[in-house]
């Protein structure tokens, strides 16, 4: 009798980078890239949706290219999952919606571009991400380029302090700033290894058992943009959606695109980019931590 098929360590992956980040039908080639990524490096990949009100932890083709059409497909953070699923809603899940699924499905590790934090003007209009909210929530590593480079770095990286979520930088001393490699923001615990790495999401858990744990890994040097452009593109983008009252879930998709337009298409590039290297990272953590994690009975 053979014995059973070991199971091979999981990656959740979102959808929202698909129906909402880029253009189809590059988002469906990418989709499959990020996914090969994670492969590659001995993980299986999960891409997490919401079909007609079914929560999917994997997507056949059909249904990937349905969601990167993005006709009908809602942008679904953590608290909209129960009126999806009860209204039968087809939807991507954000950073704080794949994180509660992948917890309700025992995966430990997230790949992701960025996550999102703290809009600028939130004295004024409270614009925070429930994505902060999650990582505080649900024990799971993320791992991605830092934050979004549209929103205020400072404030996000004070708030993920407030909730108690360890920022660990992979391979850097600074908070990356999505397409820009480095920001003024040092990270207080950097790492080097992926055995290491593994070793840190698993003491960190002994410890806090319901926290997540962010990886800030720097978009790939060769794809990296340049501070002072970024900074002024950004600077025209916003002052654009404020002109033209762009707010809620709606801001950072708009300011995404337009930013891709700025840049004559530099951002898009930057932004695959990193994905992929994200799902590389991810992909070897899973596999790493998987040993770490059964070590310390913690799985």
């Amino acid at each position: 009798m053979r014995p059973p098929e070991k199971k091979r360590p999981q990656v959740a992956l979102e959808s929202t980078l698909y129906a909402f980040g880029l253009p189809h039908p590059k988002n469906v080639e990418v989709a499959w890239r990020v996914a090969r990524a994670v492969s590659e490096k001995g993980s299986e990949p999960k891409t997490f949706a919401v079909i007609d009100g079914t929560i999917k932890v994997g997507l056949q083709d059909h249904e990937l290219d349905r969601v990167a059409k993005g006709k009908g497909v809602k942008k679904l953070a953590a608290s909209d999952l129960g009126p999806a699923m009860a209204l039968g809603l087809t939807g991507a899940t954000t950073v704080s919606a794949t994180m509660a699924l992948a917890h309700g499905a025992g995966i430990k590790v997230f790949a992701t571009g960025g996550i999102g934090g703290v809009h600028r003007g939130a004295s004024e209009t409270f614009d925070e991400s429930q994505d902060l909210w999650a990582l505080s929530r649900y024990p799971v590593a993320v791992v991605s380029a830092g934050a979004k480079s549209v929103l205020d770095l400072d404030k996000t990286v004070e708030r993920l302090e407030t909730f108690g979520v360890p920022v660990i930088g992979y391979r850097t001393d600074t908070f990356p700033a999505f397409y820009v490699r480095e920001s003024h923001l040092r990270v207080q615990h950097r790492v080097d290894d992926i055995k290491t790495l593994a070793r840190v999401c698993g003491a960190h858990w002994r410890m806090h058992p319901n926290v997540g744990l962010l990886v800030a890994n720097p978009v790939p040097a060769d794809a990296a943009l340049d501070e002072q452009e970024m900074a002024a593109w950004t600077a025209q983008a916003t002052d654009e959606a404020a002109a033209q009252r762009v707010t809620g879930k709606e801001l950072t998709p708009w300011l995404l695109r337009r930013l891709a337009e700025l840049s004559e298409g530099r951002t898009v590039e930057a932004n695959v980019a990193l994905a992929e290297e994200n799902a590389r990272v991810a992909g070897e953590l899973a596999k790493e931590l998987h040993h770490v994690l059964e070590t310390l009975s913690v799985v």
